[in-house]
């Protein structure tokens, strides 16, 4: 009985607590929107394992649409596999005619090292990319071990990972304008001296004879 008073106690001690909201950041911050008017995308898909690359593709597509993209904006470009994602990823981010880059492929572990080596090309080739063109890139290539695990993901148990790439390059696409147009530190107009002294009293300067007369007489 004594045990339990003791846990009922416990309960009800727990029951009273109060489950505080997160506090809110006092600082302003910068962030995306998911509004694709106005822009343009392209998708890299690769072939390669292409019933479930094509599931990634259409969901990457109806992504972009839902958040206003238009058809006409949306350039798909289809690769052999995605080994080429990266090469074809520069080519359409050196354009500067797209506001994000979205990377569509399936790699799935076999019995050798050929796997490992692939993932890291093609997740390096992308991260470079967007690093050097300035284009941001979305990363939906799935790196699964097993083809259940793919399945899952693409459209199945763990949703869409081409439906969360489209996402991710609306908002960053939308950052990167937002960012563009924040004012600059250096941008602000600087001060010139002749009004900064204007509330400071004038001192008359000597005369060239009165230095002169001043210097022989050091002498």
């Amino acid at each position: 009985m004594q045990t339990f008073h003791h846990r009922g106690r416990e309960i009800a001690e727990k029951s009273k607590l109060k489950i505080e909201k997160a506090p809110e950041p006092q600082l302003a911050s910068v962030e995306g929107e998911l509004d694709a008017s106005g822009k343009r995308f392209a998708v890299v898909v690769s072939r390669f394992n292409s019933f479930i690359t094509e599931r990634l593709l259409a969901s990457a597509c109806d992504g972009l649409l839902r958040a206003g993209a238009d058809k006409k904006d949306i350039d798909v470009v289809r690769v052999p596999g995605s080994f080429e994602i990266p090469s074809a990823a520069r080519t359409l981010a050196e354009t500067k005619r797209y506001g994000a880059i979205i990377c569509l492929g399936c790699l799935l572990r076999g019995d050798t090292a050929h796997y490992d080596v692939i993932v890291n090309e093609v997740a390096r080739g992308i991260g470079q990319s967007a690093q050097e063109t300035g284009v941001p890139h979305a990363f939906g290539v799935l790196t699964c071990d097993t083809l259940e695990q793919a399945i899952d993901r693409a459209g199945l148990k763990m949703g869409n990972k081409g439906f969360e790439a489209a996402l991710a390059a609306v908002e960053m696409a939308s950052l990167k304008s937002a960012i563009r147009s924040q004012p600059s530190a250096g941008s602000a107009k600087q001060t010139p001296r002749s009004a900064r002294n204007n509330n400071q009293p004038e001192f008359p300067r000597p005369s060239a004879n009165k230095s002169r007369s001043s210097a022989k007489r050091s002498r």
